[in-house]
């Protein structure tokens, strides 16, 4: 769709558009309520102003709309992003089941020590490199994990914008 687009569609679309570009209820409808958006680079300006904003609780529920990396039923899980995801994950699909396997316990491990989900922009990745980020960031503090994953998310939002108004 085209920004002008974006622009004009009823708010319950709006939202559903931006939802699927970050699962945080807030930030998605304070894009809504932002606009008209005047041109591309001032929609992405505002996104990533918006997601600095957000608090703690917001920002973990946009994580909460995202797959384990790895993971396997996306479309049954994740209905809507499921395409989104699975081409931004593409470089694991070719992985061997011990990658995978590696990455399932990662996941798990991850979960348990930061309690939320490893969240990183996969676009461009294998699965090997995905593997070998998730082990290097187990050894961060939680603080700045946290910090780690949020600007992976705003990476994850602004080419989800770039998809959407293609």
């Amino acid at each position: 769709m085209t920004l002008d687009e974006l622009n004009r569609l009823p708010e319950a679309e709006a939202l559903d558009a931006f939802r699927n570009c970050c699962g945080s209820s807030r930030w998605a409808r304070e894009m809504v309520f932002g606009r008209p958006y005047a041109a591309r680079e001032a929609l992405l300006d505002a996104a990533d102003q918006r997601w600095a904003a957000l608090s703690k609780p917001d920002r973990l529920e946009a994580f909460d709309h995202h797959p384990r990396i790895g993971e396997r039923q996306l479309r049954e899980k994740f209905g809507a992003t499921a395409a989104w995801a699975g081409q931004e994950q593409s470089g694991v699909k070719t992985a061997t089941e011990d990658v995978l396997a590696a990455l399932a316990q990662g996941n798990r491990d991850y979960e348990r020590r930061f309690g939320h989900i490893f969240l990183v922009c996969a676009t461009g990745k294998g699965a090997a490199e995905l593997l070998a980020i998730l082990r290097r960031r187990m050894a961060n503090e939680p603080e700045a994990e946290f910090a780690e994953a949020c600007g992976e998310q705003a990476k994850i939002t602004r080419l989800r914008l770039e998809k959407l108004l293609s």
